[in-house]
């Protein structure tokens, strides 16, 4: 059982890590920004000379990054789908390995949101998170035992 629940929580990181690629592929300035910023960072720095450091190659470098992280929603993907069929493989439901990865990617999110982009939430975002979580404890609180003698009750 724990093995699903890190395989689930890994699949829902990557794809958060996807989401942050296609975010950053696709947004030609935030890419260009942060290039910006290394420039400056870098003559601040005194590391080299603002004659050595032109803020033009900003204007091209900002291509390849992107293109980077386009291959790397690509694979980030590649390897959440590989991750997630290994949780559902060790899970005794798929709502177990659904619930855990969507959390898992839930909290992701906000974490790299923040981290890369300076995002914040709003309160209504928070207790969404806080019912899916709790929602998360109930589904790994039953045991299988449970439901299958609840079952037989039935029949």
């Amino acid at each position: 059982m724990a093995s699903g629940s890190v395989y689930a929580s890994l699949a829902g990181f990557l794809g958060a890590a996807a989401s942050c690629s296609a975010k950053l592929s696709l947004g030609a300035g935030y890419l260009r920004a942060l290039c910006e910023s290394g420039v400056r960072w870098a003559v601040e720095r005194r590391s080299f000379t603002p004659e050595e450091l032109h803020t033009s190659a900003c204007e091209w470098l900002h291509i390849p990054l992107r293109l980077l992280c386009g291959l790397l929603l690509f694979v980030c993907n590649a390897v959440m789908w590989t991750f997630f069929a290994k949780a559902l493989r060790h899970f005794s439901s798929s709502a177990r390995a659904t619930v855990t990865t969507t959390a898992s990617n839930f909290i992701s999110s906000a974490f790299l949101g923040h981290v890369i982009f300076g995002e914040s939430h709003a309160l209504l975002w928070w207790v969404g998170i806080f019912l899916t979580l709790l929602g998360l404890f109930i589904l790994h609180g039953s045991s299988p035992q449970d439901q299958q003698l609840d079952v037989k009750k039935d029949e």
